[in-house]
């Protein structure tokens, strides 16, 4: 197991968001969390990543225990989080967007190799790789925001809500891209609540409803089940 909660749990203040999850995922899959909003599906990977404290429970990648870590020594084990809402600095090339994901390599050739991989997964970064973020389609954003995401060579990519505002034809290709980035031997974790774009690429799924972990098992097979199809209706 590549990536383990164990029982954990986040608090906001007093309120208890999450509430003793447990989620595993193996290397080379992708996993999906699902919900409706407010189920702290977000949460989940921010404790992850390290921006949200937990309050108990344990979190281990690779066997190393790491919930006690920093974002920066996470980063540097190879768990890279591309946040909902994509975080971009807007006023900065795409060019310099990307640079910034490398900012704790040293490898430079790796980090040209990884860049070139960038472009050629996503040819509209390269076409406009001197224009200001901020100028960018939304899908063009998110392509953006993984790229970054990749170019701190990840072992484990946390992509939250990728599919949020982008038109269908956009998500398709962006479904198509998370899955290439799996063959290819990417671990992702996946918060998502396109149903469409998370059943197309997630391999096995835990359901959250109000902070709890209430289904887990093969997506496909979860579909036909009521909890599941009020999690993507939002209700």
């Amino acid at each position: 197991m590549l990536l383990k909660l164990n029982n954990v749990t986040v608090h906001y203040g007093k309120a208890e968001v999450v509430k003793g999850v447990t989620i595993g995922v193996t290397q080379g899959t992708i996993v999906g969390i699902i919900g409706s909003n407010g189920a702290g599906k977000s949460t989940v990977l921010k404790a992850v990543c390290g921006s949200v404290p937990i309050s108990s429970g344990q979190i281990y990648f690779a066997g190393e225990r790491i919930d006690k870590m920093s974002t920066h020594n996470l980063v540097k084990l190879g768990i890279v989080h591309v946040p909902e809402n994509r975080h971009l600095f807007p006023y900065m090339t795409v060019l310099s967007n990307l640079e910034v994901g490398a900012y704790l390599r040293k490898d430079r050739t790796g980090i040209k190799k990884d860049l070139d991989d960038v472009f050629t997964r996503f040819p509209r970064l390269y076409e406009r790789r001197n224009q200001q973020a901020s100028t960018l389609s939304g899908g063009e954003q998110q392509m953006l925001a993984i790229g970054r995401g990749l170019m701190a060579k990840p072992r484990v990519l946390l992509l939250d809500e990728p599919s949020t505002g982008l038109a269908p034809l956009v998500v398709e290709q962006l479904g198509e891209a998370i899955g290439d980035l799996n063959r290819n031997g990417l671990t992702i974790l996946l918060v998502e609540q396109n149903a469409h774009l998370v059943t197309a690429v997630a391999q096995r799924g835990y359901v959250l409803q109000v902070g709890k972990v209430v289904l887990e098992g093969n997506l496909a097979e979860l579909m036909g089940e009521d909890l599941v199809q009020r999690a993507f209706l939002g209700g």
